[in-house]
């Protein structure tokens, strides 16, 4: 697995973690404990993404400033890097 897969597999799961604990708070929005828990995973998350976007750039169209198209170029999250 090369580090731009395993970079993009955390990524995903700490996405999927905060998703998924915030519609746990649709029907829990006291429980403070879980609030907690997001912004536990957000503090992790977000050096994954500035650490991917530094190493193989754009992962999201919103986080380019740049060229709005460049984020394109990248291969996508379902292309191997050793299809090429």
């Amino acid at each position: 697995m090369t580090e731009r897969e395993i970079l993009i597999k955390k990524i995903s799961s700490y996405q999927f973690m905060i998703e998924d604990m915030r519609l746990y708070l649709d029907t829990h929005p006291y429980d403070i404990e879980t609030v907690k828990r997001i912004r536990a995973c957000e503090e992790v998350l977000a050096p994954l993404v500035e650490t991917f976007e530094s190493k193989f750039g754009a992962l999201f169209k919103s986080n380019n400033e740049s060229n709005r198209w460049s984020w394109i170029k990248s291969p996508w999250p379902w292309e191997s890097e050793e299809d090429d």
